[in-house]
């Protein structure tokens, strides 16, 4: 599985993280939270949908047709459609604001905050995400998940996959770009930090958007680690 030799890792100095997929179940946390509400949705069909506006509302904000505007914010936009196309109107501000608020409480996959705190013995770790560092804040705090730093997309005013935010990191730590090994379990993600001169390690998350969708987990890139979870890239890692 591993397509990295350990000999390619010597001088990572940095673990960036995606969060979203990668670290925390996004699906199963809106579900879950979509039928506390009870909510008469399906709540997988409302979780992917609430997902799948995610990347148009980064492109809008990408090209110029929306000023800068954070995850918080575009989250709230899509969802105000959805409720529309779902037929749930009727839900109050309050029940809006706290719906939208599940993104701040997401739970971490099982093997996270383990596999997290064995890569901190050894590496700094932090958050590159798109969401806003409120929002990473709040989900650390929710998750117990321990980052060393909280780096969003906020930081640099960019949203990735532009190569401000992954070069960002180095300028961040002072370190040279190779230096950082950029995590995710999303390929586009790892594609864009190594054209940015970063190292990479892909994470498989099969059932990141449930157990009714399949996921292709394959990969076929040269020079990034592939492991199934978090506690197996420790163990590549050795940590």
């Amino acid at each position: 599985m591993e397509h990295m030799n350990r000999q390619g890792t010597a001088g990572t100095k940095v673990l960036a993280f995606d969060v979203f997929g990668t670290v925390v179940d996004w699906h199963k946390s809106v579900v879950q939270e979509v039928r506390s509400m009870n909510l008469d949705v399906d709540g997988n069909q409302f979780a992917l949908a609430w997902r799948a506006g995610y990347m148009p509302a980064i492109r809008k904000v990408m090209s110029g047709e929306l000023d800068w505007t954070s995850i918080d914010d575009l989250h709230r936009m899509i969802l105000d459609d959805l409720l529309q196309v779902f037929r749930l109107t009727h839900l109050t501000e309050k029940e809006r604001r706290s719906l939208n608020g599940v993104w701040h409480r997401l739970d971490p996959w099982p093997d996270s905050v383990e596999g997290l705190t064995r890569l901190k013995s050894r590496y700094t770790i932090c958050t590159l995400s798109n969401g806003n560092i409120g929002l990473l804040s709040n989900m650390a705090k929710h998750a117990s998940l321990p980052w060393d730093c909280i780096l969003s997309a906020e930081v640099f005013r960019k949203y990735k996959p532009d190569p401000a935010v992954y070069l960002g990191v180095a300028r961040i730590f002072d370190i040279e770009p190779d230096e950082v090994m950029m995590v995710a379990a999303h390929q586009d993600d790892l594609a864009h930090a190594r054209e940015c001169g970063l190292r990479t390690a892909y994470i498989e998350r099969p059932m990141e958007y449930g157990p009714l969708q399949q996921k292709d987990i394959s990969l076929n890139a040269d020079n990034t680690l592939h492991a199934r979870d978090l506690r197996e890239l420790a163990d590549l890692l050795s940590c």
